[in-house]
This record gives C-alpha cells, structure tokens and sequence, in this order.
C-alpha cells in the first residue's frame, strides 16, 4: 500500500479512464475536466511509474502492454473503492434505486408502490425504467429486476418466479373461441422481440404456430396488451402483464392452461455487496407482492 504514495491518485484516474473510453476527450467529459488536464495527468503518471503506458499516435492514445494490464487492474481497484464509498452512503440513505423493464415497471410494478409505501414509512424507492441490460452497480442502481435464465456473469441473481405465458383477449372475442383451434379464425397479435413464441403454448395443445392466423405486429408488449383489450386480436400475455387488465375485466383467458417459457423474474444485485436494510425491505416486499392472489401464483407443477 505504501507504493501507492508515489503515485498521484486523479493521475491513476485519467489513465484507466483513457484506456476504457478510447480517448482524452471522452475521458474528459466522464472525469469533468478539459482533454488538455487529462493528458497531463497521464503524462504525470507515466513519468511517476517511469513506465509508457500509451503510445501516441495521430488518432489518438493507444495502451501499451503494460498500460493495458495496469488500466485493467486499476478498473478493478476503482470499482472496489466505489463499492466501499456507496457502502458507507447507503448507511446514511434510506432511498435507493431499482432498475426495472418499463413494461413491468407500468402494468404491474408502479400499481402496487403504494403499498410499500405504507408498509415502509421512511424508506424511498426511486425506478430507473430501461430497455437497456442495466448493470447494478454500486453507488448508482442498487439492484435490478431482470427477466432471463439467470446465467448472467459478475453479478448476484435470486429467482423470483418462473414465467408463465395463456392467451388473452376481450370479452367480447372470447364469444368466438370455444376451442384452442379456433384461434386460426381471429386475428393474432404479435410482439416480433419477444422472448418467447406461441410454441410455448400451443404444443401442449397439439397445435404449431402455422395454424394461427395474421394480426396486428406492435414493437412493445405494453401495445400488444392494450391493442388486445381494445378488441384487435389475441395476445399471448404472461401475469405480470395481464394480471390488473384480467382482474378489471378488460381482458379474460379464453382456453384453460398456463405454460413456463424456461425464462423467470430475477432480483439482481451488485456480486459480493452486503444488502442494505432497505434493499432487503424491498425485496421481501415484491416476492410477497408476487406471490399474493392467484393471478401471480408461483407454485411448482405448471
């Protein structure tokens, strides 16, 4: 550790900052000062490791071998040190900051925060939606509530429940289907990026998704939902997104069964981090929350 005095800090900074963002001028914008700053302090830590961590070339800098090994290690290093700095802020915090898919976080996630908003007097939520695979990370977002085989690297994953996925549809279409091979008479709606495909459903019921018919395509499942309610077709739906329309009566099931895709809801966490207290409210909070009434039951043997 001692060695570690004879190098500056903020010039450690500007050369792992450069080496993972490619260039001064992003380093720059990430660190909040000018590109000219950056390059002094990695002309600084070059000269106090007496090592040539970069080569200089007209596009830009590149990492020696050595600045290349050293800009890895000292990505560790920081991602540690900002792991020890959000430790020591989420003792003094009660808020904390759960990414979610804005799917799940508008049908079903943002109708129920009341309630742990009741329960949990003091302790703050904030939901960062996102499309994007949202990395926990410490200091930033405390957790995430991911849908996926769980096989992610670098992380903490618990399951939460296995995915099941029925068609649904107004009432009024249901007067149109008596039997599953009635579906091939009724417009179909798709979700092209789903995760999952009607052969989920349909092989336990001897059909293939050549007997279906053509439907509305809508690039969201949220659409796929509401374009369902509105009348347009059949969905292939799953809980979370159906359970308020089904319970309303804006949507009902018209054939029996309810079929796991292989896919689950995970509760995701930073590797290693210990839980906060209110992390751990939250979580217990949401596996009650799912496992409550029978339109989100998790009970094995579906």
């Amino acid at each position: 550790m001692r060695d570690l005095n004879a190098v500056n800090l903020t010039a450690l900074r500007a050369v792992e900052a450069v080496a993972r963002l490619g260039s001064l001028r992003a380093a720059a914008d990430e660190l909040g000062v000018t590109s000219g700053a950056v390059s002094q302090q990695v002309i600084k830590a070059e000269n106090q490791l007496d090592r040539k961590l970069f080569i200089r070339t007209p596009t830009g800098l590149v990492p020696t071998d050595v600045g290349r090994e050293a800009s890895d290690h000292l990505a560790e290093g920081f991602a540690a040190l900002a792991r020890g700095v959000a430790s020591i802020q989420r003792r003094s915090s009660d808020a904390i900051t759960i990414s979610v898919a804005p799917v799940f976080a508008g049908k079903w996630l943002v109708w129920r925060m009341g309630r742990f908003a009741e329960a949990h007097e003091g302790l703050r939520i904030r939901i960062d939606a996102s499309v994007d695979l949202v990395e926990p990370h410490a200091g930033e977002i405390d957790a995430c509530i991911r849908v996926g085989w769980g096989d992610w690297t670098g992380v903490d994953a618990e399951e939460l429940y296995p995915q099941r996925v029925f068609p649904v549809c107004s009432p009024s279409m249901a007067d149109k289907l008596k039997k599953p091979s009635d579906l091939a008479n009724v417009p179909i709606i798709r979700e092209p990026k789903s995760m999952f495909g009607w052969d989920v459903w349909l092989k336990p019921n001897d059909m293939t998704e050549d007997d279906l018919a053509e439907g509305p395509v809508f690039s969201d499942a949220s659409l796929c939902l509401d374009a369902s309610v509105a009348g347009q077709g059949v969905f292939l739906a799953w809980e979370t997104l159906a359970a308020d329309a089904l319970q309303a009566g804006r949507l009902v099931e018209p054939f029996p069964g309810r079929f796991r895709t292989g896919i689950s809801y995970w509760f995701v966490e930073p590797k290693g981090q210990r839980r906060s207290r209110t992390v751990e409210a939250f979580r217990a909070w949401l596996v009650s929350e799912l496992r409550t009434g029978e339109q989100c039951g998790i009970s094995p043997g579906y």
